[in-house]
């Protein structure tokens, strides 16, 4: 959904887009009524492609499923049907591509932990040769993989031919050379009569490739780097190196280097009575590979420029709201923790969310943000209740439409929030994900 710069001051200046109208697409996994819901198989990550086409789904068994979009392919109709397509909206329609297991449960033994399989994150690389590419993460491993067709390769033609067997009782045992056993070995001398032309029955076996079928490979494991539960990863625009961050530090890594991470960014302090805020998103610029923002539990949201120095201790740039007069309460630390962040396409802005509000940031402008849009105020007289079962410390995602102009998050009951990010617009959906979204 996303055009640039271009696009945006375009539509900035055609005035706010249209209104959407949604509708129900596609359910993967529909379950029948009364089925019982397996833990295992709970989505828990989910990312779409660059280009829209595939779509990757990682579950609580350590399983990641592949998706691709049907839609847009070729049918092979006339240039007529193609025309009139290009008139009519296409919806997306997605088919099931393959599946793997990721990840398997682990146990790490010098400090007695259970690692489980969940993927917490999924990122899409470059793809390169007809091959798919990515990231999936647990709490504590990412592995590189790789999916593409491979031929599956078949003799279609022997030289026994079954139709023609005498039908012996049982065929002599053969020794290591394959020379019958019962038969002296230099049985087949120079004087073997060959009839002229050969013997047609004799035929060399025949390999042939028809069929293809999808293989994923795992082609690296990042392993032993993060002493704490991985919450991000993020690739960079350079397609060679990506971002791991946990609580107190992010990596950046080769994807052709497994064994070797370097440490850009740590908080931790000397002594962890000091700790005072933790690492909760990162995020790698979508053009500048040089640049990332990471986000904290203190609501702050921090730009880094890896240019100026190794560690970076120091932030280019520093994204926080100023706290409100006499606002202050128990609460407020709380809410304020910002569970996730997303750079637009064009790198202009970044989307933030804490358990209250969407907060959009223009880069340039570190003054306070230039939009929020309320999405749990209902919900505000009941913080106390929240903090007692532990609702308040939630975490919810959120994203940019393509070309800038919407904002979505999700929330409770099945519910996910829309907003209108163009100036003046006033658009706000609340949809429910289900076949009936306007229920």
């Amino acid at each position: 959904m996303n055009g640039g710069d271009d696009a945006a001051s375009s539509a900035a200046a055609s005035g706010p887009p249209p209104s959407l109208e949604w509708r129900f697409s596609q359910v993967f996994g529909e379950r029948t009524a009364g089925e019982e819901v397996h833990e295992v198989d709970i989505i828990s990550a989910i990312e779409f492609d660059k280009s829209g086409d595939h779509l990757a789904t990682g579950d609580r068994g350590g399983r990641v499923v592949l998706f691709e979009r049907t839609d847009t392919k070729d049918n092979g109709g006339s240039r007529r049907d193609a025309e009139q397509m290009d008139y009519t909206v296409r919806h997306p329609e997605f088919r099931y591509k393959t599946e793997f297991q990721s990840h398997e449960p682990e146990f790490d033994y010098l400090k007695s932990l259970e690692i489980e399989e969940k993927i917490n994150k999924i990122r899409w690389c470059q793809p390169a040769n007809g091959a798919l590419f990515l990231l999936s993460t647990n709490d504590k491993t990412i592995k590189y993989w790789k999916v593409q067709e491979k031929k599956i390769k078949k003799i279609s033609e022997m030289n026994i031919d079954p139709s023609k067997d005498p039908g012996s009782s049982s065929p002599l045992p053969l020794i290591a050379n394959g020379v019958h056993a019962d038969k002296p070995q230099d049985y087949l001398s120079k004087d073997f009569p060959f009839p002229p032309g050969g013997i047609p029955s004799l035929r060399l076996p025949l390999v042939t490739s028809q069929e293809t079928n999808l293989v994923a490979r795992c082609r690296r494991v990042y392993a032993h780097a993060h002493d704490y539960h991985i919450n991000s990863i993020s690739n960079s625009s350079d397609g060679e190196t990506f971002i791991s961050a946990d609580d107190l530090r992010v990596n950046l890594w080769n994807l052709e280097v497994s064994n070797q991470s370097f440490n850009i960014v740590d908080v931790k302090p000397t002594n962890m009575e000091d700790l005072t805020e933790v690492i909760t998103s990162a995020e790698f610029h979508p053009i500048h590979c040089n640049m990332l923002a990471y986000s904290s539990s203190k609501g702050s949201i921090r730009l880094i420029d890896m240019r100026q120095s190794a560690l970076c201790d120091s932030h280019t740039k520093l994204f926080e709201e100023p706290e409100a007069p006499g606002s202050r309460s128990f609460f407020t630390e709380i809410i304020a923790s910002i569970s996730d962040i997303k750079f637009s396409k064009n790198g202009r802005y970044i989307l933030s969310r804490d358990y209250m509000t969407l907060k959009l940031w223009d880069i340039n402008m570190d003054s306070g943000p230039v939009a929020s849009y309320q999405v749990h105020e209902h919900l505000r007289p009941r913080l106390c209740d929240l903090y007692e079962n532990d609702s308040i410390f939630d975490k919810f995602e959120c994203c940019l439409s393509g070309d800038g102009s919407r904002v979505a998050t999700g929330s409770y009951s099945n519910l996910f929030r829309v907003f209108g990010a163009s100036q003046g617009s006033t658009e706000a959906a609340t949809l429910e994900a289900s076949k009936n979204p306007m229920r």
